[in-house]
């Protein structure tokens, strides 16, 4: 039964990939394939949209148009994507190269030209066909670790001409993988009161049992009603260590196919729903991400393919049946994991059940929720939520409680704080801040303040509280000092930072000019090059001014000369 799973799948597998042009894209670097991140892998509030290729640990590598065609767009950012090249090839599809150090010397003087016209280091532009063209082959990039890279790599994407990520493998890209999935947890979801699991109408984690084959097993399973299942699960490509995202899930019941997760092509409007599909609450309490193979109501994800019964099984009572997970990396290794089950209707009630006691505040999902305390109101509009929710809401003193943060939101929510108690030298200072972590460190939310009301919104629940901020960023030199020589530098550097609110904004000018200042927020550097061509002038004034999130700002101002 298992080769007849494997002759159909294959069969379904190579109509799918002939659809895409092969050798078509190049490798956009000159080095074998080496991934640290594959397409569609889980990551926080999304799905990876590209392949992130290893270089070496080293940045400036040259990295080339996998084809011909034009740059169509570039964006550059503190985050994010960092330093990003699209170009749009004659075939409809768009390459993405993102986390660039800089661009090729004519590209890096188009997108210079832009940032001193609007003298600002984040830009997003959109040239025409005939700006850039691209010629095959061509040098367009270097390698960098720029953005929210954490480390040196290039991330790479194929988009379609209606902008969904698609897996660039299905082009004929070649990476080393010999290796068959991992699973290292799964667990069991009765559906609903009138379904258990092992005695219990709450989540259980079974037992993983490994095979000597790289299958698994998990001992038999009592259940009754309407029953799903979760795996916690990776892949491990050649030559690297990295726990990397899966190809394919599918699940089979007593022989039937009953779901399957097909980690192919996404759009970019729906992968917010990844929390839907993952696990939400173990993430947020253990950092781990159990796949649930069956759809919720909201989970829309154009991934999920024949689903039967939305992937939940139907176990009736006094029945013996055989439950089959298939995971599949993209080379068509495959784990394979089966359960065994008893169906069996008798449970007793849990304690914990008994005594489960709910919040008093209900959050109905399809309407507006409002809630009031002291000088604190929340506004929940319709569909924030995927379910009706028991919130658990109170406010002590400027501290809001707004239930933990275990539950997956479709929308934002606004948290609005009275601040009239407030002297007015007061209220300029004050800020939203979520408390996070353990310590329940203070991380600023983006606020605005209309009158005496302070507002911010959000896409977690949690704990907030109002923080003042009384402190102005700090700037400090780097790479000289007032009054030095720098004939013989390259480059500027100042060191800014914020202890609380964080920095909002940066300027510097030499001499009056304004002078572009790259900022690289994981050392808090700004990196100036002198080969812009801006100083000129033996004798240079430099000022820095940079504001916080509430104002605050803070100006260093220091003489240096070049020849």
């Amino acid at each position: 039964m298992k080769y007849l799973f494997l002759i159909l799948f294959c069969s379904q597998f190579y109509s799918a990939y002939a659809q895409y042009p092969q050798d078509y894209f190049r490798n956009p670097l000159d080095i074998d394939l080496v991934l640290s991140g594959t397409f569609a892998e889980l990551r926080s509030n999304h799905f990876h949209s590209g392949l992130d290729i290893k270089t070496q640990q080293r940045i400036g590598l040259k990295v080339y148009a996998a084809a011909e065609g034009y740059v169509s767009r570039i964006k550059i950012s503190h985050y994010g994507y960092g330093k990003a090249l699209y170009i749009t090839h004659p075939n409809g599809y768009t390459t993405v190269y993102a986390h660039l150090e800089k661009f090729s010397p004519r590209i890096e003087e188009y997108i210079k030209q832009c940032q001193y016209q609007k003298e600002t280091y984040e830009v997003e532009v959109f040239p025409t066909p005939d700006e850039l063209p691209i010629t095959t082959d061509e040098m367009v990039a270097f390698s960098g670790n720029s953005g929210s890279s954490g480390g040196p790599h290039l991330h790479f994407e194929i988009r379609d001409n209606a902008e969904r990520p698609i897996n660039p493998m299905l082009f004929g890209m070649d990476v080393k993988d010999s290796k068959k999935p991992l699973i290292s947890g799964i667990y069991a979801y009765p559906k609903d009161e009138n379904s258990h699991v092992n005695n219990s109408k709450k989540r259980v984690e079974l037992r993983l049992i490994p095979n000597k084959n790289g299958d698994y097993s998990v001992e038999s399973v009592e259940a009754y009603g309407n029953i799903g299942f979760g795996i916690v699960s990776y892949d491990q490509l050649d030559g690297a260590n990295n726990k990397n995202g899966v190809s394919n899930i599918q699940t089979f019941f007593n022989g039937n196919k009953s779901f399957e997760m097909d980690f192919k092509r996404f759009s970019f409007n729906e992968t917010k729903h990844i929390n839907r599909y993952i696990d939400f609450e173990i993430y947020k309490t253990k950092r781990s991400r159990v796949q649930k193979l069956f759809a919720q109501s909201g989970n829309t994800l154009s991934m999920l393919k024949d689903l039967d019964n939305n992937g939940y099984l139907i176990v009736e009572d006094s029945t013996s049946s055989v439950y089959k997970i298939r995971v599949k990396d993209f080379k068509d290794n495959d784990a394979w994991i089966t359960i065994p089950i008893i169906g069996k209707k008798e449970v007793k009630k849990e304690q914990e059940e008994l005594n489960d006691i709910k919040p008093l505040h209900f959050a109905y999902a399809n309407q507006v929720t409002t809630l009031e305390k002291g000088n604190v109101s929340v506004y929940i509009p319709s569909n924030t939520f995927y379910d009706d929710l028991h919130l658990d809401f109170n406010v002590s003193s400027d501290t809001l409680l707004m239930h933990k943060d275990v539950v997956p939101l479709l929308k934002s929510y606004t948290i609005n704080y009275d601040i009239s108690n407030y002297n007015d030298v007061d209220k300029d200072k004050l800020f939203i801040a979520e408390l996070v972590g353990y310590y329940q460190r203070p991380s600023y939310v983006y606020t605005t303040r209309k009158g005496d009301v302070l507002s911010a919104r959000t896409k977690s629940l949690g704990t907030f509280a109002l923080q003042s901020d009384l402190v102005a960023p700090t700037i400090t030199p780097v790479n000289f000092t007032d009054g030095k020589w720098m004939s013989k530098s390259s480059e500027l550097k100042v060191k800014i930072a914020d202890d609380l609110s964080g920095i909002s904004n940066y300027r510097a000018t030499v001499n009056g000019k304004w002078i572009l200042m790259e900022y690289e927020y994981k050392t808090g550097v700004l990196t100036h090059s002198f080969d812009d061509g801006i100083v000129t002038d033996t004798e240079n004034k430099l000022k820095v001014i940079v504001t916080d999130n509430v104002g605050n700002s803070s100006t260093f101002e220091a003489t240096f000369f070049r020849k």
